[in-house]
């Protein structure tokens, strides 16, 4: 059996831009989703702490040390800029690959960049 856990989250994003017209993603600097561990086109699920919005789309990197946060195509009818999101990635793992994962959270600041890196193992599910 696999349990899907919280491989990890970036915490506290600041939405920098809203693009409609964009075809669909979610735009991350590149240094966040190197710290995070987003690859390219990863599924990540996006939760808007202002107005409960949740989405599931994927990432595309952005300029690295830009900060950029940027909700793109219909995503953007429902997460504005200037918003606060978390953006969250998930991994499937056995039992035993769960005794020893520890999921990383990011928190950012204001300018989206990384103020603090939080690990916490799963522990023991028995």
């Amino acid at each position: 059996m696999l349990r899907t856990v919280c491989k990890s989250k970036l915490h506290g994003a600041t939405v920098t831009e809203a693009n409609v017209q964009y075809t669909g993603s979610l735009t991350l600097d590149a240094e966040l989703m190197k710290a995070a561990d987003l690859a390219p086109y990863e599924q990540v699920h996006v939760v808007d702490v202002d107005n409960g919005a949740r989405v599931v789309t994927y990432c595309i990197e952005g300029v690295a040390g830009s900060g950029t946060v940027c909700v793109n195509g219909a995503a953007a009818r429902l997460i504005s800029a200037g918003e606060k999101i978390i953006v969250i990635s998930y991994a499937h793992v056995t039992p035993e690959e769960l005794e020893g994962f520890a999921p990383t959270v990011i928190v950012l600041d204001q300018r989206n960049h990384i103020r603090e890196v939080i690990t916490e193992s799963c522990g023991s599910t028995s």
